[in-house]
């Protein structure tokens, strides 16, 4: 379905690196571009979920300079002026602001839905609806929206929202969801934490995407963040221009790196939820896919041949599915193979992953 009561623009954020699903996603080839779950990469689901809510001509794709093939590649529907790279990472801050200094100037002050290109969600239809729910709410008033995810168990690698008072439904399309103030952004908590939030009922987990028009987005970032206001906005007036690479640079290079939530969403005053209730995962790390990876009578989730003794509950991925591993004897084991790489960790030590390849880079890089 095309929607025509809204002036609607969609903004994929695709510049992420994915340490976490380390060796099979790299620097080259980040999870985004990998094809995790059946016959479509996780970039092309994010574009398939949105597909029928906006033309390809209002669909914006940022990632980093080096993904732009890429993405041209797995998304030729877009047009190329549509792949906006960025010349170097500066967080999210900066690639939301670009891409809202893009939009006013390509489209006006358009709603902007914000999304990201490495997240799982279904069912397709819930999420669209949600998002549209959102989208209205946003174009009658100037409050950013987020999409809070109701959590299903008291995770320590989320962020949280804090809910406030329900908003009254005043548009007049009464599709049944619930719409909250936020009182707070919460950080990653400690599982103490984690489970305090869970038993107060007030939490959602931040799922990290956005739903506002240019101009609100604008003015809370031309007051927070006013350094990245000025750069990009400069440098939007050479957007589809031979200066713009020359521009895009020396804008990024003057930039710190600060991620959106806390430059700007942690506080601004208008901000508010829906509550989501389809299915969502960030796919954060190699025990996200246990449950898409066929399972053996001990508890073994596998993608590949292996060949076990006494081994339990581990989760083995091959990138080569004729790829025979064999298991003896193992408990709780994440254990990855890929190209060159192969990855063997304790199940509840997944998240340190991302920390032995930044140390990898660094190491390679001096």
């Amino acid at each position: 379905m095309t929607e025509q009561k809204l002036d609607l623009v969609v903004v994929i954020m695709a510049g992420g690196v994915g340490t976490r699903f380390w060796p099979l996603s790299t620097n080259d080839i980040p999870k985004q571009f990998l094809n995790l779950f059946g016959d479509r990469t996780m970039l092309q689901k994010s574009f398939d979920r949105i597909s029928d809510l906006v033309p390809p001509e209002r669909i914006l794709v940022l990632t980093n300079e080096a993904f732009v093939p890429i993405v041209s590649e797995q998304l030729p529907r877009i047009p190329a002026e549509n792949i906006i790279g960025e010349p170097m990472r500066r967080d999210t801050a900066a690639a939301v602001t670009l891409a809202a200094v893009l939009c006013r100037r390509r489209f006006g002050n358009p709603v902007i839905a914000t999304l990201t290109a490495d997240h799982l969600i279904e069912p397709v239809a819930l999420f669209q609806e949600t998002l549209l729910s959102a989208a209205r709410r946003a174009a009658n008033g100037n409050a950013l929206y987020t999409f809070g995810i109701e959590p299903t168990y008291p995770a320590t690698g989320y962020g949280y929202l804090e809910r406030g008072a329900q908003v009254a439904n005043d548009d007049g399309n009464d599709d049944g969801l619930e719409h909250f103030k936020l009182l707070r952004f919460k950080e990653k908590p400690d599982l103490e934490t984690a489970l305090k939030y869970i038993e107060s009922g007030r939490f959602y987990w931040n799922s990290g995407m956005f739903v506002w028009t240019a101009d609100a987005i604008l003015k809370e970032i031309e007051q927070h963040l006013p350094s990245h206001a000025k750069a990009l906005s400069g440098a939007a007036v050479f957007d589809q221009t031979p200066q713009w690479g020359q521009a895009i640079r020396e804008a990024f290079g003057s930039l710190d790196r600060v991620s959106i939530d806390f430059g700007v969403m942690e506080k601004a005053k208008n901000v508010c939820c829906v509550a989501s209730r389809f299915s969502w995962s960030d796919v954060g790390g190699w025990l996200a896919l246990k449950s898409h990876l066929p399972e053996d009578e001990a508890g073994n989730c596998c993608l590949g041949k292996p060949v076990t003794l006494d081994a339990t509950d581990n989760l083995v991925f091959c990138e080569d599915p004729d790829e025979t591993i064999m298991l003896i004897g193992v408990k709780d084991l994440v254990i990855v193979r890929a190209g060159a790489g192969t990855l063997i960790a304790h199940k509840d030590r997944t998240e340190e992953v991302k920390k032995l390849v930044e140390a990898m880079e660094e190491e390679s890089s001096e």
